[in-house]
């Protein structure tokens, strides 16, 4: 494990930045892990062996650390990113985790200019339970790790190269993209399965409240295609509202898909799209 950074903040110790604490503590870290959240939360993770210190408010948290993960909610990090500017090292490295980067990359950009350096960051690890009492030290392993740096030349900075070496050393993948792009994937990748499974899941609500539909008869298929149903909706508001325009479009392209599979209920066009559907998963697969 690097020994780049030697005091690292978490600011937000729930499901990503306790997985964080703990991931480095099982592979070895010997620096100083501090963490910012709830005082309730901060006592369970230090329990945990997740921190090494807690901090009273994001100023002190971040003072003296070079190394800044805020794992707070898309609206949360953008205001977190201002407060945090008075009290954070001019050489530090600032990450986030957040599912969406178009406007938190622009926040950074305004407030930190290159003193600290911001480094976008995306583990694509979450479950469908928030909370640090589901962190877990094995959560970033062999997780895709999307990195978008502010430009292309931060990827020869000597802390982005050690942030993605840490990345590695907790069993992770980094994979290096831009803003944009990686906003628009992930609304068809995440963002639209999110909430076509609520979508789905609320449907069947309002059928069988009527007693038209017996949810008795919900098997394996249904409980695999509706759990990301168990997400909480305090999470995915901010996602929806900092990349409305990629989800609109992506759900506009699944309701022409849903249309054509429609009309084509009664011939060989659809035995197409379960063909098509088949090669993707095998993609997948190899993937892993």
């Amino acid at each position: 494990m690097t020994d780049h950074f030697h005091r690292i903040s978490i600011i937000g110790v729930g499901l990503i930045g306790g997985s964080w604490g703990l991931a480095l503590r099982e592979h070895g870290y010997r620096g100083v892990r501090v963490g910012f959240d709830k005082p309730e939360v901060l006592n369970r993770a230090l329990a945990a062996c997740a921190l090494d210190e807690i901090a009273i408010d994001v100023a002190s948290a971040v003072r003296g650390a070079d190394l800044v993960i805020l794992a707070a909610p898309v609206g949360a990090i953008i205001d977190l990113i201002a407060q945090m500017k008075p009290s954070a090292m001019p050489g530090a490295l600032v990450t986030d985790v957040g599912s969406t980067k178009r406007l938190i990359y622009r926040r950074a950009e305004e407030v930190f200019g290159r003193e600290p350096l911001f480094l976008g960051g995306h583990p694509l690890a979450g479950k469908e339970r928030s909370g640090f009492e589901h962190a877990d030290a094995a959560l970033l392993q062999k997780a895709r790790y999307v990195l978008t740096p502010l430009a292309a030349g931060d990827l020869e900075d000597e802390r982005v190269k050690a942030f993605s070496s840490l990345v590695e050393s907790v069993g992770a993948r980094p994979f290096v993209t831009d803003p944009q792009t990686h906003d628009r994937a992930m609304a068809f990748l995440s963002h639209v399965p999110q909430l076509l499974s609520t979508g789905l899941a609320s449907l069947i609500a309002e059928q069988s409240s009527a007693d038209s539909l017996p949810a008795e008869l919900a098997a394996s298929g249904f409980r695999d295609v509706t759990r990301l149903a168990d997400s909480p909706y305090g999470l995915w508001r901010d996602i929806c509202l900092t990349n409305i325009e990629n989800i609109q479009s992506a759900l506009e392209s699944l309701v022409e898909k849903l249309e054509h599979m429609k009309l084509h209920l009664t011939d060989r066009e659809l035995e197409r799209e379960f063909k098509q559907a088949l090669k993707m998963r095998d993609k997948l697969r190899e993937l892993q």
